[in-house]
């Protein structure tokens, strides 16, 4: 398409443009014609290089194979080395330095991590022991594939929660253990084979489906499901319900009045008041973050001590008792691959791998931004579930990223992965000398642990800015919460999804239209909404759609159109404001693709218009769009010449000289 010139410029002998007089509002303007720009069409490409090219900007967003390009044969060796085992890059230069930041940064998530394990395994109605287990195998594994220099890796409550719950529906933990133990491991399995094969076929964005409105409301309502359930080691009651929601379980605690014992309840507050107390100190002054690092260790040993010198499991106190010695044991031979439990593991391990792995990578993200380094997110995925896979075979349940546990790890200056290797090598020395002295640990206090590790999950601030920002986010979040805390933990997350689902459906088949006006002095054209002091321009009924057309809202387009249209000429009260419609404009520049529906209602409106004497005028269609409407140009007349334009400006001045006189607008 040649540009085009007003013939009238090259008549003047001096060479000036010639001028030309608008109407806008009522308002004389003289304007120079400006020269108009051709519409240029993207080169031709095979469909062959279309959907490669598609494919690989969403499957290889990152280009991973670019820095092969060039290499010689043994450097692309030790490239493809490197981005399999990450250790390869920064172990080369590991000195005595990084250590001795390392052997400080994973002794402190020790102590951490040691209590936190017992704890959660108890949440999950696992032996306290597997929790142990969970913390010596998988941070090994991550430090040799894991690429973030901060994450601490270990069991977490939600993921504890999830599955402790699901699995709890159909078998119980106490009637049937051994069954319990291996569904725990399948599910674990099949969790860490989700999540890596997300990695290996760069499937990531499926996890983008949590959004933030979700995970806030889902965290929230899982953290007080985890604290209600606390209630029965706080209080020390015998006879606890199975169940998850918020009704049952305070129906449970007020019913069972009997069973409440002081001395738990004394104890449970003392530890919960220095837990709580710690962290709030912490929370203020960051630089003492080794203080509410290393409540949690103290309070186990001062409470282990406490009732090993007073025998207080003689009044009333539950204790943990006698925990098994040595190393993880194999599980492989656990593993259910058969029978009428297979479609729960597969369940269980599905959501408790979305779920971790989105809590993994958020964390892992979160610490690599303050320290302005890249996390690999498939590389993660593949880490996190090649961790749980052979975890699953180590007598491990689903572990990965800690918020609490990574939050300590930088805040104790960890530089490297190595980090996780210190703690885990500090577990196993546990595991092998240490395990006696928990015989006499309180559970009432591994209560306290793991509320005072949930409260965090509560984000008030958070849950705040998204009632200012965006209302319908804030539903979708009240949607999650309420739903996790009335019905069941996987029920309320899937009811979020759902929500968060039917808002990009919306979104899709109710897209964005604006009406744009001219801002006085200027060339330039705005949404009129938005611009209060944007006008009209006589004749031109100029709309912005700001959404790819589509199958699923070109219905809706042609409806919106046409409401446009009949408000074009009356205001709200019925008065006549403007007359002579002579060009609806559709600015196409935020429209980044359309399908033959989409060609197909172009082609129907702009015959609906001829109809009324009414020219369709397209505005810069982007590459894909462009491509399309010239394979349907012919027979449909779509791309004609003085019909199609570079911007706005230039195809009201370019029209405006073939217009017919125009009436004024009429004052209001």
């Amino acid at each position: 398409m040649e540009p085009r010139a007003d013939d009238e410029s090259s008549k003047n002998g001096n060479g000036s443009a010639n001028l030309h007089h608008h109407h806008f509002m009522g308002v004389e303007m003289d304007t120079i014609a400006p020269r108009v720009h051709p519409v240029v069409a993207p080169p031709p490409r095979t469909t062959f290089k279309k959907f490669k090219c598609r494919l690989k900007e969403t499957l290889f967003p990152d280009d991973p194979l670019r820095q092969f390009k060039g290499q010689p044969c043994g450097r692309k060796l030790f490239l493809a080395a490197q981005y399999i085992f990450p250790i390869l890059q920064w172990g080369p230069h590991y000195n005595l330095g990084l250590f001795k930041s390392d052997i400080v940064s994973g002794l402190t998530i020790a102590s951490l991590a040691i209590p936190q394990g017992i704890s959660y395994a108890k949440l999950a109605n696992l032996p306290p022991i597997v929790g142990l287990y969970s913390s010596f195998v998988p941070p090994m594994i991550y430090a040799v594939l894991g690429s973030s220099r901060d994450l601490a890796v270990g069991p977490v409550s939600i993921a504890s929660l999830i599955m402790g719950s699901m699995l709890r529906q159909e078998v119980s933990p106490t009637k049937e253990p051994l069954l319990f133990l291996q569904l725990a491991f399948t599910s674990t399995f099949f969790a860490g084979l989700f999540q890596a094969s997300l990695g290996f076929l760069r499937l990531g964005f499926i996890i983008d489906f949590l959004s933030k409105a979700t995970l806030i409301g889902f965290m929230a309502g899982a953290a007080i499901i985890v604290s209600l359930q606390q209630l029965k080691s706080l209080l020390g009651i015998v006879h606890f319900t199975s169940q998850m929601g918020l009704i049952p379980v305070l129906a449970s605690v007020f019913h069972r009045t009997s069973e409440w014992s002081w001395q738990t309840i004394l104890m449970g507050c003392c530890f919960l008041g220095l837990l709580l107390l710690t962290r709030h100190v912490s929370m203020r002054k960051p630089k003492l973050f080794w203080i509410s690092a290393g409540a949690p260790l103290v309070s186990v040993i001062l409470s282990t001590f406490f009732v090993f010198v007073f025998k207080a499991q003689r009044h009333g106190i539950s204790v943990i008792g006698k925990l098994q010695e040595g190393l993880n044991p194999p599980s492989w031979n656990m593993l259910r691959f058969h029978g009428s439990y297979l479609g729960l593991v597969i369940k269980t391990g599905f959501i408790t791998g979305i779920i971790s792995l989105t809590e993994g990578i958020a964390v892992g993200r979160t610490f690599a931004a303050l320290k302005n380094y890249q996390v690999d997110g498939n590389k993660e995925m593949m880490a996190i579930g090649l961790m749980n896979m052979v975890g699953s075979s180590t007598s491990c349940y689903v572990t990965t990223g800690a918020f609490s546990r990574s939050a300590v790890n930088h805040n104790a200056g960890a530089k490297t992965a190595v980090s996780n290797i210190v703690m885990s090598v500090t577990v196993m020395v546990t595991l092998l000398f240490l395990m006696p002295l928990f015989q006499y640990t309180p559970n009432v206090v591994l209560g306290a642990i793991i509320v005072t590790a949930v409260i965090g999950l509560i984000d008030v601030p958070a849950a705040y800015g998204i009632w200012k920002i965006d209302k319908f986010d804030f539903v979708v979040m009240l949607c999650a919460f309420f739903g996790v805390i009335l019905i069941s933990v996987q029920n309320g997350l899937a009811i979020a999804v759902g929500i968060s689902l039917f808002k990009i459906l919306l979104q899709i088949t109710r897209p964005k239209t604006a009406m744009l006006g001219n801002v006085p002095g200027t060339d330039m054209y705005r949404n009129s909404h938005q611009y209060k002091e944007a006008v009209m321009v006589p004749g031109f009924l100029i709309l912005s759609i700001e959404a790819p057309i589509n199958f699923a809202n070109t219905t809706y387009l042609k409806e919106r159109i046409s409401r446009w249209m009949e408000d074009y000429d009356y205001d709200a009260e019925g008065a006549s404001k403007c007359s002579g419609l002579e060009f609806v404009m559709l600015e196409l520049s935020a429209v980044s693709a359309i399908d033959t529906s989409g060609v197909s209602f172009l082609v129907d409106l702009r015959l609906a218009l001829e109809q009324k004497n009414v020219q369709l005028v397209l505005v810069n269609p982007l590459g894909e769009v462009m491509e399309k409407l010239q394979k349907a140009n012919e027979g449909h007349n779509l791309l004609r010449q003085d019909r199609l334009y570079l911007s706005v400006g230039e195809a009201v001045a370019s029209l405006s000289s073939s217009m017919k006189p125009q009436r004024p607008m009429a004052d209001v």
